[in-house]
């Protein structure tokens, strides 16, 4: 993968330090939101430097002093709007009854109807195309959680991304699955081909993972995180797999869609039981942190959601930074 154009100062800034082998300058930076187009790519790339990385910048730059400092420059505001916009007071009940209660007070899949019923072939190649921008690394986010839980959590948090990655069969994995898909839209299915192309809004959606996942600090968050996707996968993904098969997709191309319906309804009882109701076991000061997680999770999903509801009914309605 290259590096993508840049966006603004920002990106600029990252990209030049990178390409160019020298060292990444950065300054302050305002308070921003998911749909700063510049805050987002800079920080997808810096994120992307620890996972598979660009073939024109030297693996090496992945711990260089300088990109983790703006990195953490860009963090700043990032995590700024997240805390005043996700954070919520956690109560007295058994956290997955907190996340049960968070996940059905949402207002719900609006998306996943629209793509079922009305969606044009070109919007649901649209929507996957988006999409594959993390689909296409499914679980590697969450994968770094394993090393920092122990016991019932860890136990959990393995049986989940085990499904994943298919039971260790390459065909069966959900990045792979989701590769059919691409390639039955006639989508270039090479990772991160589409981060030129995709909104801030849909870094974001990458980006919020990545926060928790690098950050021992946020492992709360990412497990709630985790569990809130579970807790919402099912009726979506049946409601994309009938969409796909009205518009020609066969059993095969949509099942990466049906895999999830499957599998996802036994990933939501043992991500919040297990996976939080263990986390939160060993560490009770941590419940606060494992709802700002799953609302975080649900608040950009649904940010996403608008996002191409409003491109495909006005376009002159998208927010843009």
């Amino acid at each position: 993968m290259q590096l993508p154009p840049a966006r603004g100062p920002l990106s600029a800034r990252m990209i030049d330090g990178l390409a160019r082998g020298g060292r990444v300058i950065g300054k302050a930076v305002a308070s921003t939101d998911p749909y700063d187009e510049d805050l987002q790519l800079a920080l997808w790339i810096a994120y992307e430097l620890q996972y598979r990385g660009f073939d024109d910048v030297d693996p090496d730059r992945q711990w260089d002093p300088a990109v983790i400092a703006f990195r953490s420059r860009l963090e700043r505001p990032w995590i700024a709007w997240l805390e005043g916009n996700c954070r919520i007071t956690p109560g007295s009940r058994p956290v997955a009854v907190q996340l049960r209660a968070m996940v059905d007070g949402a207002d719900g899949p609006r998306l996943a109807p629209y793509l079922r019923r009305h969606a044009t072939r070109e919007q649901f190649r649209e929507f996957v195309l988006n999409r594959s921008v993390y689909q296409l690394k499914e679980a590697d986010p969450h994968s770094f959680g394993i090393a920092r839980l122990a016991g019932v959590a860890k136990a959990a948090l393995v049986e989940i991304e085990a499904d994943e990655y298919g039971g260790g069969r390459c065909e069966r994995m959900h990045s792979e699955l989701f590769r059919t898909t691409m390639r039955w839209l006639l989508l270039d299915d090479s990772y991160g081909h589409y981060v030129p192309d995709v909104p801030a809004v849909t870094l974001a959606l990458s980006n919020v993972m990545s926060l928790f996942a690098l950050h021992r600090r946020w492992t709360g968050a990412l497990v709630g995180h985790l569990a809130a996707l579970e807790m919402t996968s099912t009726l979506p993904n049946r409601q994309y797999a009938t969409g796909a098969i009205r518009l020609g997709a066969s059993e095969e191309q949509a099942r990466y869609f049906t895999e999830h319906v499957e599998a996802d309804a036994v990933h939501e009882q043992i991500a919040a039981h297990d996976l939080c109701g263990g986390y939160v076991q060993e560490h009770p000061e941590a419940v606060g942190d494992v709802l700002f997680g799953a609302r975080c999770a649900l608040t950009v999903d649904d940010l996403f959601a608008d996002h191409l509801l409003a491109r495909w009914s006005d376009p002159a309605s998208v927010k843009t930074a």
